[in-house]
């Protein structure tokens, strides 16, 4: 019973961020760039990033508690290898998270309020960039989840 309730936690917790990160590029940022112009469209990006990223940082943590745990109470030499690629990815991701919320953001955050527009355009380049690679390796960590079965 308590391994269902740490895979549910594990899965909601990545469907809120990789869901979110999913939105945002694929959904947000192209309906943003094709009806704001940038004094309207970094800021929307800041409000939406002041409020998204606390929930992802949520959701990061719990991933890898429940991941941590459902691993320890396996044993790290008989988990599947599928496991291992979803720890070292899950870490990875957790990286460019950080880099992305401890980062980059606060730099958009205050270009956008300084509205130095081509600051902050060229920090949320960046931190698209970081999201596309994330977006990526959460696809790789799914086929390692997948995989693992």
């Amino acid at each position: 019973m308590l391994r269902q309730g740490l895979l549910l936690l594990h899965l909601l917790g990545a469907f809120a961020w990789v869901g979110g990160m999913f939105f945002a590029y694929f959904c947000l940022r192209p309906a943003a760039a094709e009806v704001l112009d940038p004094p309207k469209r970094l800021p929307l990006w800041a409000a939406t990033f002041a409020r998204f990223l606390p929930y992802a940082g949520i959701a990061v943590l719990l991933i890898l508690a429940t991941g941590l745990t459902m691993l320890a109470e396996v044993g790290l030499g008989q988990a599947p290898l599928g496991w291992h690629a979803m720890l070292a990815l899950g870490l990875l991701m957790a990286t460019v998270f950080a880099q992305v919320y401890l980062v980059r953001f606060p730099k958009f955050r205050a270009s956008c309020a300084a509205s130095d527009w081509p600051a902050a355009a060229r920090a949320l380049d960046g931190i698209r960039s970081l999201v596309a690679l994330n977006l990526i390796l959460g696809v790789c960590t799914v086929l390692a989840a997948v995989s693992a079965r």
